[in-house]
């Protein structure tokens, strides 16, 4: 599933029924979960936080800036912060699945509808910017509020969307695609702020300025101050006491996570901490972070120990927490720290025990259903074959075959993560049929509405089935790789992968065939049969193969 983060700011941190009413336009919208809401007084504005997939978080982030467009009044704002708009920036954020690239998109679709809906002049910043000064919020939010009417009258003004105009209530809005920003403090076992603040010079991208060995300002032949840069982009860092862990911290904010992550900057201020006789006791990740985030360095540590990293979510995240000290301050909870986590559905059936989700299967309810099943065996194929690939990795008598065991154990992982999605997917698949079916059919206009949407509903519900035979090809293969030099006592354990593997195919394909029959698009009728017989035998011929192979060698 994609998920995108949005973080809109609005102008105003006070009246807290202004900010009530703009968190119900976000609640209103299905598949979007508002996760904070943080109003700041002094600086009379509010920082708004929600995530969900694309279409749902557009739509969102267009109803709350419409409600603050209603009862924001620019005209009468006083606040510390800078500021132009009720609405003053509007960042997409990728969380999971989704590329900066289809952000851009998603900001360039909210600009627009802005733009021509509400009449608030749009401009676009960072990754989405229309042009290369505007990247920066700082230039593109110059002179604040109180510059727009000179800036409507310029030229070089002119919104990305909407009308120059000066809309003197709700001013204008900056909206963008970036990165995750990840805050994370390292804890020192010093009191000591400027020993913190040293090595926050050294880290930060920005650097500090150039001293001879007396100390003294070095300048360039125009008297400018010279600058060296810091050991890592995209890191704002600073150091601090905080008075109530009686202990110093680097506090940093990573800009991008993917190019400076939070344990390699960790490992080198371990390093550079004991060149000064200073200990690193542990780290802090304040608010919350992307799953991809944590893996990355739970993997990172395992690397390190030559372990498999091919392991479940929960352990990888266990790896991190101890090799980072995360709970140095507190817990470290990922249930609240990770996003994916923290908004995950209580009533998902991939939650279930084993027993209760047989249970409800068994009950004349139509879902879960074959669909869900199908998934089920993709997932175990997955588990299966990560499990044959850690009882092989790092074992006496397979040492030529540890690396591949352990990229197998990734692989496998992976697949049983994306079966696990799966099984409710199909089951939500469903039930969008059966809420398209009960759509009203009085007029002719609700009709056609109903009939466009039973027709999307059903394409979706043979796309889900679809992917889960994809992944069940997927499965099928790993199955086969670790058959052949997998650890010899798990060999049986091979072979169920892959028969399980052709169960999820078979099982797949049966719904994707049995939703067929009421599609009126020939086209996609056509690929998608095409390509699932395809798949099907291809799933079939691996896994009879494996079996037999299999069968031969016990």
């Amino acid at each position: 599933m994609k998920l995108v983060e949005c973080v809109p700011n609005f102008s105003e941190g006070k009246d807290l029924k202004v900010l009530d009413a703009i968190s119900a336009e976000i609640k209103k919208i299905k598949n979007v979960v508002l996760l904070d809401v943080d109003p700041g007084a002094d600086t009379n504005r509010t920082v708004f936080t929600f995530v969900g997939e694309p279409d749902a978080v557009v739509e969102a982030a267009f109803l709350a800036i419409k409600k603050a467009s209603e009862l924001i009044d620019m005209s009468k704002h006083k606040g510390a912060h800078a500021r132009m708009g009720a609405t003053d920036v509007c960042p997409f954020v990728p969380v999971s699945n989704i590329t900066m690239e289809e952000c851009v998109e998603l900001a360039n679709r909210l600009g627009k509808r802005v733009g021509e809906e509400l009449k608030i002049p749009v401009y676009l910043y960072e990754n989405a910017a229309s042009k290369p000064e505007w990247q920066n919020l700082a230039e593109v939010r110059k002179g604040e509020y109180e510059a727009l009417p000179e800036k409507m009258e310029s030229s070089d003004w002119k919104p990305d969307y909407g009308p120059q105009i000066f809309n003197a209530k709700s001013g204008a809005t900056a909206i963008s695609a970036r990165e995750f920003l990840i805050a994370y403090n390292i804890n020192l076992n010093t009191r000591d702020k400027k020993k913190a603040h040293d090595i926050a010079l050294t880290i930060r991208e920005a650097g500090r300025f150039k001293r001879d060995s007396k100390g003294k300002l070095v300048k360039d032949k125009n008297g400018k101050k010279i600058r060296v840069p810091g050991l890592f982009k995209n890191c704002k860092a600073v150091g601090w006491y905080i008075d109530e862990y009686n202990r110093a911290q680097i506090s940093m904010n990573l800009t991008n996570y993917k190019i400076s992550s939070p344990h390699e900057v960790l490992e080198k201020v371990r390093e550079l901490a004991r060149e000064k006789g200073i200990q690193v006791t542990g780290s802090e990740l304040v608010g919350l972070l992307p799953k991809e985030a944590i893996l990355m360095s739970g993997k990172y540590y395992l690397e390190k120990l030559g372990e498999s990293a091919g392991l479940p979510e929960k352990m990888i995240f266990e790896s991190a927490i101890q090799s980072m000290g995360l709970d140095d301050l507190s817990d470290f909870d990922i249930n609240k720290k990770v996003i994916e986590y923290s908004i995950a559905r209580e009533d998902a059936l991939s939650g279930l025990t084993i027993s209760d989700f047989v249970d409800e299967l068994s009950t004349d309810s139509p879902a879960p259903g074959g669909g869900s099943v199908a998934a089920v065996c993709s997932a175990i194929s997955g588990a299966l074959s990560a499990m044959v690939a850690n009882l092989t990795a790092n074992k006496k008598g397979y040492e030529e075959n540890w690396e591949e065991a352990k990229q197998i154990a990734l692989e496998g992982q992976k697949i049983k993560e994306l079966s696990l999605l799966s099984i409710d997917r199909d089951t939500d698949a469903f039930n969008e049929m059966m809420d398209a079916m009960r759509l009203p059919k009085k007029s002719p206009e609700d009709k056609a509405i109903r009939h466009q949407t039973i027709q999307e509903a059903t394409k979706h519900a043979i796309m889900v089935p679809f992917e889960t035979l994809e992944l069940a090809l997927q499965a099928v293969k790993v199955a086969e790789k670790i058959a052949v030099f997998g650890n010899k006592n798990a060999l049986s354990d091979a072979g169920v992968a892959a028969i399980t593997a052709n169960a999820a195919a078979k099982g797949s394909y049966l719904n994707v065939k049995i939703n067929m029959a009421d599609i009126e698009d020939e086209e996609f009728v056509s690929k998608v049969l095409t390509d699932s017989d395809k798949i099907l035998a291809e799933t079939n011929e691996i896994a009879l193969k494996v079996e037999e192979s299999i069968k031969n060698r016990l």
